[in-house]
């Protein structure tokens, strides 16, 4: 078997690229395509892949803006030869299940999320005030374009494999096709219990609008509580105008750093919607509970308690609670739920045991089970 895995970019370590360090480690021989690849930036077992890039890595400026290039993207990814490849396992996003493959070659694509810029999160990318003049133009004929292409470039995967409910059925929507769910994987054996709590509350993402990280700073500016704040973006210097004493910019943590901040703090406090959400299970994993807007993959990942119709929250404990959701994206709904959660206490070994059914081996065993059912070929 001539086997080829298909990534949109290779430019850091997030939660997609924590599912295909497993599918480099499960077809190690495999030729790893992708749009661009900064080197260095990944891990080593993607890191020693053979790595095949498109025309966008010779562009001017990919380091900083490549997501610039995104109306090129579908030629780029279409310009693949994969004459040969028996088996395709795309890694997609963005536009890595678009790849042109012959007659005899079984296509599976494990979809982290349709194009969420084109489609479910258009306006928060480019609504109101964030583009304007030629640009907003440009943005609104080339995103039409890409819906078309989108639709149209789903037909080309044989299975589908959705990395939530809440990524299940958009595919249903917007492609009209059915998906197996396979949820992320989360390395548990490098975490561990813990019982520390420097009194800080934390939050790890990039710092882009629909992370809503703006929820989080407003409410903590009015709370006056520390709040931790790992990660960098776009929407760095506005949150750091807006935000009180009290709270910390640290930028990227990785490895032990990052697994410190888990391992001290807390809770974990969640704001935006996610497709999945693999920070969540990573703060859980260390026994820290987690308040999370509840919509998206959150309610997937976190046995929440949620506030009565009223808005108000009951203080009790059914001993199988990992978090708490608030039901409005405002600060006021976050200030509720962060007063009710210093009420009660959590069970830091029932919420590690949460985390655990998300562990990196049985991700491993599942998607290698689901190829070998579907293809035949035993692996």
């Amino acid at each position: 078997m001539k086997i080829a895995l298909i990534h949109d970019w290779l430019t850091g370590m997030r939660g997609g690229e924590k599912c295909l360090e497993v599918f480099c480690e499960l077809f190690p021989d495999a030729t790893l395509f992708s749009l661009l690849h900064l080197k260095g930036t990944m891990s080593p077992a993607i890191e020693k892949m053979d790595i095949r890039t498109s025309f966008i890595q010779k562009l001017p400026f990919i380091k900083q803006k490549y997501r610039h290039y995104l109306p090129l993207f579908p030629t780029a990814i279409e310009e693949f030869d994969l004459k040969g490849y028996d088996l395709i396992l795309s890694s997609s996003h963005c536009v890595a299940k678009g790849v042109l493959t012959h007659p005899g070659t079984m296509h599976f694509c494990y979809c982290h999320t349709p194009m969420r810029y084109v489609w479910s999160m258009y306006h928060d990318y480019f609504g109101q005030g964030r583009v304007k003049g030629l640009q907003k133009m440009i943005i609104a004929f080339s995103s039409n374009y890409l819906r078309m292409w989108d639709v149209i470039s789903a037909n080309r995967v044989d299975y589908f494999i959705a990395n939530s409910n809440h990524v299940r059925k958009r595919i249903e929507k917007y492609y009209h096709r059915e998906a197996v769910v396979i949820h992320p994987p989360v390395d548990t054996a490098r975490t561990w219990l813990s019982e520390k709590n420097d009194d800080y509350y934390l939050v790890v993402t990039a710092l882009v609008p629909y992370k809503r990280i703006d929820i989080a700073v407003k409410a903590f500016n009015q709370l006056n509580k520390r709040l931790v704040i790992v990660g960098q973006g776009s929407e760095e210097k506005y949150l750091k105008k807006i935000a009180g004493k009290n709270i910390e910019f640290v930028g990227w943590a990785v490895g032990t750093e990052l697994q410190n901040y888990y391992a001290n703090c807390k809770a974990l406090i969640f704001p935006g919607e996610e497709d999945f959400g693999i920070v969540p299970v990573e703060a859980q994993a260390f026994g820290k509970p987690v308040i999370a807007l509840g919509i998206g993959g959150a309610l997937e990942t976190v046995r929440g308690i949620w506030p009565t119709r009223d808005g108000s929250y009951i203080n009790q404990n059914d001993g199988q609670t990992t978090g708490i959701f608030f039901p409005q994206a405002t600060p006021e709904s976050l200030i509720k739920a962060v007063e009710f959660f210093e009420q009660i206490n959590f069970s830091g070994e029932i919420i590690r045991r949460n985390a655990l059914q998300f562990d990196k081996e049985l991700f491993r065993q599942r998607i290698k089970s689901f190829i070998e059912e579907k293809s035949g070929v035993q692996r």
